[in-house]
């Protein structure tokens, strides 16, 4: 049986769909549907059974699991905004040791969802610790348990990845709320109000101007599959190794809803000129706290033999904003 944590959320159920892809249902979905609406996400997936996710952790720690084959971990708070430092630590550091110490007791092979906030600022997004200063209790949470497993990459019983997502976007991120990708904000807020708002320059960037290294959700499930399926451990980089403005995901997304609307395609400057892209002061509280540009270095994921393209923001946003509004 191979456990799915997070299995309800948006990268976990995604996963469950990667899975039954390629042959797997065998699976136990760990996750809390205190917030009922995610359930949603786990209709199109064939699981074996549901666990509660404190229920989980009571015989994970007493040794009353059932047999497992390997555990993809998803489960995390993931809102970067949470200031409450000792939930974050126990809910992303504390689990996530204790899972390890438990595939390691067992030889269960371990994957684990890290994240792009332990480089902070940057500017070198290089598995390195020489790179890495997290700028919130979040980041610093991921952070904590890459130096775990740092320090026992030499002696482990079986195979664990961290992997460092960057900002995934996809399909089944309703319930994420404020903390679900710009392209779904995007999205909601060209049908509610019929233009879309960005920040405005800030840090040296022009209007929508900052960049990050945007990562679809079909690219992170199909890295996950491939260290499920190979003997291998350490942290890697689970982005497209591409930077883009929020300008592209905006400009994406703005000309697929035209399209669905059969309208022609806008370039950028005539969405400004026409008020379907605005844009708002950068807020004060996010100075400071704020990663203004992100890009993958994918040499040591290639290095372990990942080989698959990414895809850009312009063929993603596109692929996503048709899903959604199929």
């Amino acid at each position: 049986m191979i456990v799915v944590t997070g299995g309800a959320g948006f990268i976990g159920s995604n996963l469950l769909v990667g899975l039954n892809k390629i042959g797997i249902n065998n699976i136990l979905v760990v996750d809390d549907l205190l917030e009922g609406d995610k359930f949603h996400n786990l209709v199109q997936a064939d699981i074996a059974d549901y666990m509660d996710k404190d229920q989980f952790r009571k015989l994970l720690l007493t040794g009353g699991l059932p047999k497992i084959s390997a555990v993809l971990h998803q489960g995390a708070c993931s809102d970067t905004t949470e200031r409450d430092g000792r939930y974050m630590m126990d809910n992303n550091y504390r689990v996530t040791l204790e899972l390890f110490e438990y595939c390691q007791t067992y030889r269960i092979p371990f994957v684990y969802a890290s994240s792009a906030a332990v480089y902070g600022a940057g500017p070198n997004y290089v598995e390195d610790i020489h790179n890495e200063s997290p700028l919130n209790v979040y980041g610093y949470s991921k952070f904590l348990f890459d130096q775990v497993l740092r320090r026992h990459l030499g002696s482990l019983t079986a195979p664990v990845v961290g992997l460092r997502y960057f900002n995934v976007y996809g399909p089944q991120e309703n319930h994420k709320g404020r903390m679900a990708s710009v392209a779904l904000h995007n999205m909601n807020q060209y049908k509610n109000e019929g233009f879309v708002r960005l920040f405005g320059g800030w840090d040296g960037y022009p209007n929508g101007g900052q960049q990050r290294d945007f990562v679809y959700i079909d690219d992170v499930v199909n890295v996950n599959l491939h260290f499920l399926q190979r003997e291998k451990s350490g942290i890697f980089n689970c982005g497209s190794g591409r930077a883009q403005p929020f300008n592209d995901v905006a400009h994406t997304v703005v000309n697929t809803m035209r399209e669905l609307e059969g309208l022609p395609s806008l370039d950028l400057a005539q969405m400004v000129e026409q008020q379907l892209l605005q844009y708002i002061d950068f807020p004060d509280d996010l100075k400071g706290r704020y990663q203004s540009h992100t890009q993958a270095d994918l040499r040591q994921l290639r290095a372990a033999g990942y080989e698959q393209d990414f895809v850009d923001v312009q063929t993603g946003v596109r692929d996503y904003v048709l899903k959604q509004n199929a």
